[in-house]
């Protein structure tokens, strides 16, 4: 275990608001499996997609709360933070303006999501429109988009000032070998900032950010794993309290 601890930034602990956890003892479940993995802080990201999950902020927020007061009961070194997987569409930038949707943990960073199919110009113009009104876009498991398939892609979005996201189960091994091969040349060519479990449950789709740090850890170094799984995630944090500040 990281002295400090593990994140997980992205996953679907909130019971009954999206299609992850569909009651409150399964999230509690989920929370006892994330602390066994190591895991000590969380942000915690339910789904945003129209016609598809839009559950109110004020719902989100309300089972966030028992959700908080489920994991003080784990351990008092057991955070969590809400904050939102939200899926593309050209009008984000104003749901994020009405607080339609939550950022992450209160900062700047938007954890952001695409449909597998989606072309790279649509991808490259949702970034640009979140990076010009000062948000962070961090996108979603770029693993499962046919179009970051082009390394130049990924590539030019980091240096644009984007962040990568890839699934904890898929930097082991779990969606299959192409997909281990694809992130481990993403995390070789340092173009990872994040990872997350993306837990949906209990049973299916389960935690693995323990078993994704070590691996991390043996494959590419202490350094480097605790960058993704600790530093990174930090950041946002830390964000969230300069945004609160100003």
């Amino acid at each position: 275990m990281a002295d400090r601890g593990l994140f997980d930034m992205h996953c679907h602990i909130v019971p009954l608001v999206d299609d992850g956890a569909q009651s409150v003892k399964e999230a509690f479940a989920m929370l006892q499996m994330e602390y066994e993995q190591d895991v000590r802080k969380i942000i915690v990201t339910p789904h945003f997609r129209r016609e598809m999950f839009e559950t109110s902020p004020e719902i989100v927020k309300k089972h966030f709360l028992v959700l908080r007061r489920l994991a003080e009961k784990i351990g008092p070194d057991l955070k969590v933070f809400l904050g939102c997987e939200f899926h593309a569409n050209v009008e984000m930038l104003e749901y994020l303006h009405a607080d339609r949707v939550y950022s992450m943990a209160g900062s700047r960073y938007v954890l952001t999501e695409f449909s597998a199919s989606t072309e790279e110009k649509y991808i490259r113009d949702r970034i640009y429109e979140l990076l010009s009104s000062g948000y962070k876009p961090i996108v979603a498991h770029i693993e499962r988009y046919k179009c970051m398939k082009d390394i130049e892609l990924v590539e030019y979005l980091v240096n644009k000032g984007a962040y990568m996201q890839v699934n904890a189960d898929s930097v082991i091994g779990k969606n299959g070998h192409g997909v281990k091969k694809y992130c481990g040349k993403l995390l070789e060519d340092e173009l990872v900032q994040f990872i997350g479990s993306d837990c949906h449950g209990s049973k299916r789709r389960v935690t693995r950010i323990g078993d994704a740090y070590a691996y991390v850890s043996k494959k590419f170094g202490c350094q480097a794993a605790d960058e993704i799984f600790i530093d990174n995630p930090q950041e946002i944090l830390d964000n969230a309290k300069h945004c609160l500040s100003l």
